[in-house]
């Protein structure tokens, strides 16, 4: 287990920014906080060292490199008062305190990759912890557990696993370049749900500095408050730093496959099959759908040249001669056959499902991986079948013109999902959910006119969807984050009442669980944002 001696080695980096476009005035000035920092330092000879830019810093610019949705990395980006990449746990400690002592709140990133920028940008005075290089990983076959910091990412979670061992793995998501930090804390899935739950459902234990700036462990912190960042949100209740995952066994050759399936060739037919099978499978393989448009090879002349596709992409967790058997059995209609199959390594398989098979382990490593672009997303659970006419009229929305560079990716639950109570973790999405829809749009063209196009068709889609995913709540996964779906107050107190519109969305009943670990943790909430969890403590009392 890493110890907290072994953070307290290396200098503090941090770079200064002039807070011109907030819509709050603040009397912070760089140099203050930055005494505060001082002050506040067990080590002071560290924050003598300090690297900063005072003003007249292009923080779109900066926010190009750190992020990855491009929709929060214009000119128009309020800028933080100070972006701090700490390298000594009191660095962390020290920020904390000072942006309380000085008003501001704060934001912690980790990957850069939430999907509506609250890691990294505010329209209140505030702040930047940047873990990017808070990204150690230790190893331990024999007990098969792992301690990762909270700036590394999957990729290079993944990658420190399979230089280890060729038989273990970790449950998690399919993008390598997402850090740890938000994944872990929000739920975490990916095509070994079925078979190992979430990555949220593998941590054994954590490290947290809570608001009064304390260094806590599982034990130090409780166990309501370890409960609620395994799938709660950690931005609601202080700043994780470490987290210790439990590794899953992988066989030495895993199986994958990809069978891309027009509409002119029954891809609505094969849809609606799936979904009665998918998620009854054995729980050692999943098979994921991707739709989105493609250009056609069969269309006739003078007809369009676009068609629907959707990709059928499994992982399954065995030799190629048990999953074709598998899935002739339950899935006959998908046609399956050797030659679409591939026996890879675990980690082989990783850069498979993401894109880059054949291309060397080490990619995993690359903090950016292809190009950015700007995009919106939103989630659905769907618990009943979709019926055929249902799915067709989705089919024609795809053609549309904010629709191009767009997709859908329905991901099965079943397995192991459905044998973990939905009060075990703050993530709730168990037995009786068939599979989640993730709605993505991207586009690359900067400017409010774009953005609107895809947008509102996003929001077309979304309307269209209502009939026949789940209601009351109509759920939500909260690491594909959705304003759209409601917020906190920018400014001022926020009701349970008010929270509960996006909130029981993302989390039902354990909602109010959370709100109550929120108002004992942080009661005068501190740590907070657009769709964190509120406190209990009523306005007048803070």
């Amino acid at each position: 287990m890493m110890s907290l001696s072994s953070y307290l080695t290396i200098a503090l980096i941090a770079i200064l920014f002039s807070f011109a476009s907030s819509r709050i005035e603040t009397s912070t000035s760089e140099d203050n906080f930055l005494q505060c920092l001082y002050s506040y330092s067990h080590n002071s000879t560290s924050f003598s060292k300090l690297v900063y830019t005072k003003t007249n810093s292009n923080y779109s610019s900066i926010l190009q490199f750190s992020i990855h949705n491009l929709r929060f990395a214009t000119n128009k980006a309020s800028k933080p008062l100070v972006i701090i990449t700490p390298k000594e746990i009191s660095h962390i400690q020290a920020t904390i305190i000072c942006s309380q002592n000085h008003g501001l709140q704060i934001r912690v990133r980790s990957g850069g990759h939430d999907y509506e920028g609250l890691s990294y940008v505010s329209e209140v005075p505030f702040v930047v912890i940047d873990l990017i290089d808070f990204k150690a990983i230790e190893i331990n076959v024999e007990s098969r557990t792992a301690w990762v910091q909270t700036g590394a990412s999957i990729g290079e979670l993944y990658y420190a696993i399979s230089r280890k061992s060729r038989n273990l793995a970790f449950t998690a998501g399919i993008c390598p370049t997402v850090g740890v930090g938000g994944l872990f804390s929000g739920g975490g899935h990916g095509l070994m749900l079925r078979k190992y739950g979430l990555a949220a459902d593998n941590i054994i234990d954590a490290y947290i500095i809570d608001v009064k700036g304390r260094f806590l462990d599982r034990q130090a912190m409780g166990e309501d408050l370890f409960w609620a960042i395994r799938g709660g949100g950690g931005a609601s209740f202080g700043v994780i730093v470490s987290w210790k995952i439990k590794l899953v066994q992988v066989p030495s050759i895993v199986t994958v496959f990809t069978v891309p399936r027009t509409l002119e060739q029954n891809a609505t037919k094969l849809i609606h099959k799936w979904q009665y099978v998918a998620s009854k499978l054995d729980e050692s393989i999943t098979i994921h759908i991707i739709i989105k448009r493609v250009n056609s090879t069969s269309s006739k002349k003078g007809e369009s040249n676009s068609t629907v596709q959707a990709l059928f992409q499994a992982l399954f967790l065995g030799g190629v001669d048990k999953l074709i058997p598998l899935v002739q059995e339950k899935f006959p209609e998908l046609g399956l056959v050797r030659d679409d199959c591939s026996e890879l390594s675990w980690i082989e398989s990783v850069l498979y499902i993401f894109g880059l098979n054949g291309v060397k382990h080490e990619v995993l490593l690359n903090r950016v991986i292809g190009e950015k672009d700007i995009f919106k997303a939103k989630s659905d659970y769907v618990k009943t079948p979709i019926s055929e006419i249902g799915l067709e009229g989705i089919w024609p929305m795809f053609y549309e013109d904010g629709a191009k560079d767009s997709m859908m990716v329905l991901l099965p639950y079943g397995g192991k999902m459905d044998n973990i109570s939905k009060s075990e973790t703050p993530f709730p999405h168990r037995y009786g959910n068939l599979y989640i829809i993730q709605y993505e749009v991207h586009w690359y063209q900067e400017g409010d006119e774009a953005e609107k196009l895809h947008i509102n068709w996003m929001r077309k889609l979304y309307s269209y969807m209502e009939p026949f995913v789940s209601k009351s709540p109509r759920s939500a996964y909260l690491n594909y984050r959705d304003l759209d779906i409601g917020v906190n107050n920018k400014i001022g107190y926020t009701s349970y009442k008010q929270a509960s519109i996006w909130g029981v969305k993302y989390f039902e009943n354990n909602f109010k669980r959370l709100a109550k670990v929120k108002t004992k943790v942080d009661p005068l909430n501190f740590f907070r944002n657009e769709q964190s969890i509120p406190s209990l403590v009523s306005e007048g009392h803070k």
